[in-house]
Formats: structure tokens, sequence, C-alpha cells
């Protein structure tokens, strides 16, 4: 099962990267990302809808799917408008339109709820999974995929690059660590297979990803960024497999309160795309402020 996951991980990260390189080379409108987006946003939301089908919630995959396709037409908005204002004060407006788009599907999710309400101790289950499918499936993948533009649209790809593989080389490394030599469980009641040496695994493969990336991974870019202070690149590496371990633990949350061993059959050994998703897309939030305030590399 390593072999299984260290190969289809060999496959996956590289073809990701020819993807974002195709989408550099089409301008700052970014069709083949805003595509690419769109298609894992209502896969996600599809896989959500159906774990989270379960006593008595009744989530709705078409309207969900619809406000998380709307939230991420919403992180492309201020692309297509003419903004004149310093790379910070730019970012807090696309924010900005995410942010509106997330509220307004909150908004149709209630008069949703409201419109088919019938008995009492349904619609407030129901209600909560969708939000945590708008918030999970769209408003996270909309935050990481401002990386196309900012800190700056010349080194957006290398930047998204880093919170990939320092994630989950995190993952393979939390995942390695823990059938070699993990014995005491991190949260057994929650995730019975994630050991306290899995962890350790976790923040050692992502310092090592995230350094090989920011310190090699420059010279794939015209740009050329070159790495920060040694500290500062481990700090953030190390942050971003800190946090995708957080969001690994999350969506365990989500999986074991429904009964569910995986989000879907989509790869064997992985689950479904969101268990794929998890440590980059909880991580990428963090990363983003931290290429703002304190960039790992320029």
């Amino acid at each position: 099962m390593l072999g299984w996951r260290l190969g289809i991980s060999a496959v996956l990260v590289p073809s990701l990267l020819v993807l974002f390189w195709w989408d550099s080379t089409l301008g700052a409108g970014a069709p083949v990302l805003l595509v690419f987006c769109l298609l894992l946003s209502i896969r996600s939301t599809f896989e959500m809808s159906r774990l989270l089908k379960t006593r008595a919630m009744q989530p709705s995959f078409e309207l969900t799917a619809l406000c998380n396709v709307l939230t991420i037409f919403a992180a492309w908005a201020h692309s297509r408008m003419d903004i004149k204002a310093a790379p910070q004060q730019a970012l807090l407006i696309s924010l900005g339109w995410v942010a509106a788009a997330i509220v307004g599907g909150f908004v149709l999710l209630m008069l949703f709820e409201a419109v088919r309400f019938r008995k009492p101790g349904r619609s407030m289950e129901s209600l909560g999974a969708n939000a945590v499918s708008l918030l999970y499936a769209g408003g996270l993948l909309a935050v990481i995929a401002q990386f196309r533009w900012f800190p700056e649209a010349s080194i957006g790809y290398f930047a998204i690059g880093s919170v990939i593989i320092a994630a989950k080389s995190g993952d393979i490394m939390a995942y390695t660590f823990g059938r070699l030599w993990g014995r005491r469980k991190l949260i057994p009641r929650l995730s019975p297979g994630k050991t306290w040496m899995g962890g350790f695994g976790a923040l050692v493969g992502s310092c090592l990803g995230g350094w090989l990336w920011l310190t090699f991974g420059g010279r794939f870019f015209e740009s050329a960024p070159a790495a920060a202070s040694l500290e500062c690149v481990l700090a953030y590496s190390v942050t971003m497999g800190f946090v995708g371990l957080i969001g690994d633990l999350c969506e365990s949350l989500i999986k074991r309160d429904a009964e569910k061993k995986d989000s879907a059959t989509l790869l064997p050994g992985f689950g479904g795309l969101l268990d794929l998703l998890d440590s980059p897309l909880f991580a990428g939030p963090f990363a983003l402020a931290w290429w703002m305030l304190w960039p790992p590399a320029g």
C-alpha cells in the first residue's frame, strides 16, 4: 500500500504542476485553473453531500454545488476588473468577492430549508451539512486559487506549488512513519490509524518537501524566484505540515461522525477527492497570509 501511495503521488503532483504551467501561458484570466477548480468543487460537493447524507441530515447536492460554482467564479471577479491597488489591497478586494458569494450562498441555503420545511428535527442539520460543504468545497478552494495572482502573478504557481508539495509531502511521510514506527495513537477515537510518530513524520516530510521546492523549484519558472533564509523556509514548511495535519484530522472528524471510512472510492488506497485535498485546502489560507506578510521566496 505504501508503494501504491508513493506511485500515485509521483504521477498526480507532476501532472498538477504541468497543468499549472499550461495555465500560466494563457494569461491572467487563468481559464485552465478556473475549469479545474470548478471540476474539483463540484466533485468535492458531490462527495460531501453523499458523505453527510445520514441520520437527520439531508444535504442538497444540486443547490450547494450551484453556490460553490458561484463562489469559484467570485474568486475570478477581480481579474475582470481594472483594479489600481497594492497587492495587499487587491487581495482583500478579491477575498471580499469570495466572502460575498459565501454569504449569498448561505442565505440561499437557508431560504431553501425554509421552503422545504415540513417538521422539526431535520432543517438545521441539513443546513449545517450544506454550510460545511459550502465552506469546504467552495470557500477554501476559492481562497487557495488566489495564489494565481497573489502575492504576484509571476510567482503565483511557484507559491501554490510550495503549498501542495509541503502539505502532500507531509501526508506521505506521516503515512510512512506511522506504518513503520507508529505505536502510540494520536487521537484513537477520531482516527485509529494516526499515531504520534506519524504526526512527527508529517512535520519532517513537509520540511523536506517545502525546502526542496523553495530551494530548487524556482528554476522551472521564468521569474526564477529564490528561497529566503533557511529559517523562514523551514518555519513556513513546518507550518504547512502542521496545518495540513489539522486538515486531515478535521476531515477524519467529518467521516467518523458520518460513520464512513472514506469520502468516496475514487482512488484505491486514498479514498475520495476530499481525502486528497484535505491538507492543501486547510493549509492554503495560512500559506496565502504567509506569502503576503513574510514571503519564503521571491
